[in-house]
C-alpha cells in the first residue's frame, strides 16, 4: 500500500508518524558528561615514567604556619603563647627569622570579637613586614568541602 498524506485514512489505522523520543538520548549524554567531568582531572596527572635517582638534597618542606589568635576577651596569642598586642610585630619578625622567613601567617578571631579588633591585629601583622595574611573561618555544617582538598 502506498503512503498517504497526513490526515488520511492510514493515520487512523495506526500507520501515523514516528517521532524520535529524545529522553533516553539526553539521559545518556548527561551520564557521559558526568563521567568525563570525573575522569578529566585524573587524566591530567601525566605519563607514568621511571624517574632517575639523585644524591641532591630534598627540597625543604614549608614551615608550619604561624597562627595568631584573638580570643573572645581580646587577648592576642601567637600559636599558644599570649603576646601583648604592642609586641606582636616584633614577635612575628623573630619567629619568621628563626623559621627561615617562609612560614605562612594565619589570623583566627573569635566570632564574638568585633571586626575592627581583628583588623587592628592584622595591621600589626603587616607592620612585621608580612604581606600575605590569611583569615581562618569555620565552615558551616553542610557546606561543600574546599576545592583541592
Amino acid at each position: 500500500m502506498a503512503m498517504g498524506a497526513p490526515g488520511s485514512a492510514d493515520d487512523e489505522e495506526g500507520g501515523g508518524f514516528s517521532d524520535i523520543n529524545v529522553t533516553p538520548l539526553v539521559d545518556v549524554m548527561l551520564v557521559l558528561l558526568i563521567v568525563f567531568m570525573v575522569a578529566a582531572p585524573m587524566m591530567m596527572v601525566g605519563v607514568p615514567v621511571q624517574l632517575p635517582r639523585t644524591a641532591a638534597a630534598r627540597v625543604a618542606q614549608t614551615a608550619p604556619p604561624i597562627v595568631v589568635s584573638v580570643a573572645r576577651d581580646g587577648a592576642v596569642f601567637v600559636r599558644r603563647d599570649p603576646v601583648p598586642e604592642a609586641e606582636l610585630a616584633n614577635r612575628l619578625r623573630a619567629l619568621r627569622q628563626a623559621e627561615g622567613g617562609e612560614a605562612p601567617v594565619y589570623v583566627r578571631g573569635d566570632r564574638a570579637v568585633p571586626y575592627g579588633e581583628v583588623m587592628r591585629v592584622m595591621g600589626r601583622v603587616s607592620q612585621a613586614g608580612i604581606g600575605r595574611v590569611s583569615l581562618i573561618a569555620e565552615a558551616e555544617p553542610g557546606a561543600p568541602p574546599a576545592a583541592g582538598r
